[in-house]
Parts: C-alpha cells; sequence; structure tokens
C-alpha cells in the first residue's frame, strides 16, 4: 500500500508549532523545524517528522531545555567548545557549525567541539552549511549505546554517524552521510512499523547470535558495527564509531561509551555521568586555504563525471556519488510531497491533540 503523501510546508508548520508549544523562541524551532524536515526531504524517514514525539518526551521528562544559553566555553583562533546547555541538538548543532564556518572564515579552519546536547537530526544538514562558503564542511555525533564492539556482547558505542560535504561546480555537491554500524537505529525503527525483518548483519542477540528480527535491541540484543562481523569488516566500523566517540565526547567534556544518555525518554540516563549531554564535532575547511576554489571544484566536477562514467556489473545503469539518492529524493518530495508511514501520521496526530497544534491530515 502506498503511503500517504503530504507537502512540506504542512508538515513543517506541525514541526514548527510544537517546538513553539514546547517553549522554544521562534528562531530556534525554526532552525529545528529546518534541520528535522530536511532528514524528510532527503529520503532519512528516520530521523524526521518519526522522531519529533521523542524529543516531546525528552522535554517532558526534563532533559531537554527549550531555552537554552548557547555559549562558546574555550576557544582558539581556529577552534572551540560549545556549551548546548541541554539544548535540543536540533538547535545546538547549527550554532556549532557556524562557529566552526566563521573560524574557518578567520584561521583557514574551523574545529567546534560541543557538550551539553541532544539527538542533533541528521549529520548532513550540519556538514551542508559550510558548501555555500566554498568550505568543506564535516559533523559527527556520539549517540544511544546500542552498539556491541567486534567481539562483545556490551552496548557501549551509539550508531555514531559521520558526514562530510564537499563542494563541486557544475555537478552537484559530494555529500557522505552515514552511521557507523551497518544499519541506524532508526532503520529497525521503520521496520518494526511495517512489521518486518531486518536483514543478516545489523543486529545480535545479547548473547552475541546472529539475528533478523527487528525487535531485537528491546529484548537486549545490540547493533553491530559497519562491516557486521569480523571477516567482512566490523573492527574497522567498530574504530570508525570510536574515533566519533572520542571526538565528539572525550574532546568535548561530553557523555562517552555506554554513558551517553539514551534517546528514549522511558529510560533513565546513567546514574553517574561522566561528561555533560550528548557530544558532537564539526569540522570546516576553506577550500581556498588549500588551492584556489575555482581550481578546486574544476577537479571535483572532473572527479565526479569521471566516476559517473565508470563500468557497472550487469544489471545496474550508473555508479552512485554520495549525496545523489538524497538530492534526487529532496527533488522528488519537494515537487511531490513527502510519505509518511500511517503510524507515523497516527503518532503526530495524537501529539498534536497533547501539544494544542493544529493538523489538517486527510483522514
Amino acid at each position: 500500500m502506498n503511503e500517504p503523501l503530504f507537502s512540506y510546508s504542512s508538515l513543517w508548520q506541525v514541526a514548527f508549532d510544537t517546538f513553539r508549544a514546547m517553549g522554544c523562541a521562534d528562531d530556534h524551532a525554526k532552525t529545528a523545524s529546518d534541520v528535522l524536515l530536511s532528514a524528510d526531504l532527503r529520503g532519512i524517514d528516520s530521523h524526521g517528522l518519526a522522531r519529533l514525539s521523542g524529543y516531546v518526551r525528552l522535554w517532558e521528562a526534563n532533559r531537554i531545555n527549550s531555552k537554552p544559553n548557547l555559549r562558546i566555553v574555550h576557544e582558539s583562533p581556529s577552534t572551540a567548545v560549545v556549551d548546548g546547555d541541554g539544548g535540543l541538538g536540533l538547535v545546538v548543532a547549527p550554532f556549532a557549525m557556524k562557529v566552526a564556518i566563521n573560524k574557518a572564515q578567520a584561521a583557514g579552519t574551523g574545529w567546534v567541539a560541543v557538550k551539553g546536547s541532544n539527538h542533533f537530526g541528521i549529520a548532513g544538514y550540519h556538514a551542508m552549511m559550510a558548501l555555500p562558503h566554498d568550505m568543506i564542511g564535516m559533523a559527527m555525533t556520539n549517540a544511544s549505546p546500542l552498539v556491541a564492539p567486534t567481539f562483545s556482547v556490551e552496548r557501549l558505542l551509539g550508531t555514531n554517524p559521520i558526514c562530510v560535504a564537499i563542494p563541486a561546480g557544475k555537478q552537484p555537491p559530494f555529500v557522505a552521510d552515514f552511521a557507523t554500524t551497518t544499519a541506524a537505529n532508526g532503520k529497525l525503527e521503520i521496520l518494526q512499523r511495517k512489521n518486518e525483518d531486518a536483514p543478516q548483519g545489523w543486529i545480535q542477540t545479547q548473547e552475541g547470535s546472529p539475528s533478523t528480527n527487528a525487535n531485537e535491541l528491546k529484548l537486549g540484543g545490540a547493533l553491530i558495527p559497519l562491516g557486521s562481523d569480523r571477516e567482512h569488516g566490523s573492527h574497522k566500523g567498530f574504530c570508525l564509531g570510536a574515533w566519533v566517540d572520542i571526538f565528539s565526547a572525550v574532546l568535548s567534556g561530553a557523555n562517552y561509551g555506554p554513558w551517553v544518555p539514551p534517546f528514549v525518554s522511558f529510560l533513565a540516563p546513567p546514574a553517574h555521568p561522566v561528561g555533560e549531554g550528548i557530544g558532537h564535532f564539526f569540522g570546516a575547511m576553506r577550500v581556498d586555504a588549500f588551492r584556489p576554489a575555482d581550481d578546486f571544484k574544476h577537479h571535483m566536477d572532473q572527479w565526479i563525471a569521471r566516476f559517473r562514467a565508470a563500468k557497472t556489473v550487469e544489471g545496474v545503469d550508473k555508479l552512485i556519488i554520495p549525496g545523489d539518492p538524497e538530492r534526487e529524493s529532496e527533488i522528488e518530495r519537494r515537487a511531490h510531497g513527502i510519505p509518511l508511514n500511517p503510524k507515523v501520521v497516527d503518532d503526530l496526530r495524537a501529539l498534536a491533540k497533547k501539544m494544542k497544534v493544529k493538523v489538517n491530515f486527510p483522514d
């Protein structure tokens, strides 16, 4: 059955009104809505409107500060640490990325670590903020511990995504946005809503055996690092996730490893935290700090064009450049609407009623 389609503007308004009902200032509610809906536009449905009720529940549990005092607490000419004051990561992250961009404009590169934040949506939104400035953007965050490192049955890391956004000239930008697990937890949530099994290599039982049960995490199981098992490179995924955790949290003073607070409100944060909130890390690099921007973008165009022209395996028409599927999804969804799973629609209706927010969803 086809999922119902909704206009970007109508869904954005639901998000904006909900964040305002939480007590967010207009500018913060706008930023949070922009970030949240960017996920739905780009086809990353696990991190869009489906997450809105989760943010509200965290706010109700006094784990999100809707009126944070965002500030730089330590800095050098090219680096900074930002304290998110318990705010929405959807607001904290763009603030921190702007600091990185400003640092890069002055020093060539800017690097910002964040503590005291929450879930920041899709990494791609933040990294792509650098593109209009002819800069390369980077964004990463640690997350709720749902991932067992290679050879472990303990959940010690999050899905810990990484994104790099690189400008080009005539070609669209190169945007690689991915979790350091075989699949993000949100993909399991989508399967749960559809009552479908997970592919092999996504999750393991609490004893460490492979599983295809999309509800395995609720039974004490764990997500698996990128690579799925040691023979296929899960130790490399473990290294990537550890790198993100250290840059995002050990460097900033946020919680790391098993001490990262869970996204779900019904689970209490660890009783003895080792830092403040969730951590992020951002980078911005001025292209012309390395070579003339036009020269670089010309060669990026050539790089992308050559890879697009690669000979493909039988049955595949073309090579996919990182960022292509998301860009094509955004074009399609802006023109024709954003599909929402009926369970997400029902969740939004209930949320709107609770928050006294108007929705105009067809029955």
